[in-house]
């Protein structure tokens, strides 16, 4: 859940600079640890520290609102998704997947952040809930976003290489408009 959350933020339309990079690291871990099925490794310091309970309450009281409206669409089903040593590796491997694409350097671009939030988001609510139509979602979303990011990530190197004819393609179109 604590993955899900990291990702939150990433469905807003803006970013912060090096945002996806102070959260990824954290999200790399925990998909990292569900593909061993291990607990998360966190360190010493942030597992011994506790929040002071009007925090926590005033952010349960926000949440709470958004969680009661969602309750009803996530239930266990289609548990062989959710359970079992495989299912966990290629589980934590596709959040791993995602945090990558969140990470990718491509500032500016639409939906380049949002769209890897998003699954990693279903993936990792759809392991906490045992749901695993949740998480099949989660798979087509990570799909989605391999071809989204990954496209953009082969279109960058692609004009790297052939600066000299992306450059001229675009005084032609210019020239055009």
């Amino acid at each position: 859940v604590f993955c899900g959350v990291l990702a939150a933020p990433f469905l807003l339309p803006v970013t912060v600079p090096m945002m996806s990079t102070v959260l990824g690291l954290p999200m790399l871990l925990i998909g990292f640890s569900v593909m061993v099925s291990r607990v998360p490794w966190l360190p010493e310091r942030l597992l011994n520290h506790s929040l002071p309970s009007t925090t926590v309450r005033g952010i349960l009281q926000k949440v709470r609102g958004w969680a009661e409206r969602f309750e009803h669409l996530v239930q266990p089903r289609m548990l062989g998704m959710t359970g079992g040593r495989a299912i966990n590796a290629l589980n934590g491997l596709l959040v791993l997947i995602a945090v990558v694409l969140l990470m990718a350097p491509l500032p500016l671009v639409p939906f380049v952040n949002s769209i890897p939030a998003l699954a990693i988001m279903l993936l990792c609510f759809g392991m906490a809930e045992r749901d695993g139509l949740i998480i099949a979602l989660g798979y087509l979303t990570t799909l989605i976003s391999t071809v989204y990011v990954g496209g953009l990530i082969f279109l960058v190197f692609y004009v790297g290489l052939r600066h000299e004819q992306a450059l001229e393609m675009l005084r032609a179109w210019w020239a055009s408009v």
